[in-house]
């Protein structure tokens, strides 16, 4: 049974619905792409948008493609500058999370919800999941080894065919644990 899994680090970014997108760029505005990210079809943009909270401004590069529904993904030492709570939840679990304002060349948009600190996760195939003897939605532990290594808990399997094979770790968690995009990390399951 495999349990190697390489990381990816996440710094702040926003992802933006196709209305959030005419709103701020222009009507029918596209996103241009400066680099794919890991997984299939997604893409850091060349674009920013400015995210503001009670007590702050913060600028953020836009991930691509369009979403659903805006997801302001923030570290927990932008909080404080923001002046939002700190909710650290999965991707698109947005009831009871904060909002805030966001500012692009062209307008602004108002959001209710979709301000969070990403929860710690593991994209996979549903085929990879059997190998590595996990399903789409168990929780497993994940051991960082080094200098500075440690156990991260609390990390879930997010299993489905769109899903390249990668763990993700926000940059404030990668830089207290010592491991850089690309390392390989284990799986220990209880």
């Amino acid at each position: 049974m495999k349990t190697k899994v390489p990381v990816g680090l996440s710094n702040k970014h926003v992802h933006l619905s196709r209305k959030d997108i005419d709103a701020l760029f222009g009507e029918g505005y596209e996103l241009t792409i400066k680099k794919p990210i890991s997984q299939p079809g997604q893409f850091a943009a060349e674009e920013f948008v400015d995210v503001i909270g009670p007590k702050g401004t913060i600028k953020m590069r836009v991930l691509g493609p369009a979403r659903p529904h805006a997801q302001i993904e923030i570290l927990a030492s932008d909080t404080y500058k923001l002046g939002v709570p700190k909710v650290i939840r999965d991707s698109w679990d947005l009831d009871g999370t904060p909002g805030c304002i966001l500012r692009g060349p062209k307008g602004e948009v108002e959001i209710d919800k979709g301000v969070i600190v990403a929860g710690r996760h593991i994209h996979m195939t549903i085929s990879q999941a059997k190998e590595y003897g996990v399903k789409d939605g168990d929780i497993v532990k994940v051991r960082v080894p080094g200098e500075r290594g440690l156990v991260f808990e609390n990390v879930l399997i997010r299993s489905n065919e769109r899903c390249g094979l990668e763990m993700h770790i926000d940059i404030e968690e990668g830089n207290a644990a010592g491991c850089k995009n690309g390392d390989m990390l284990e799986i220990i399951r209880d």
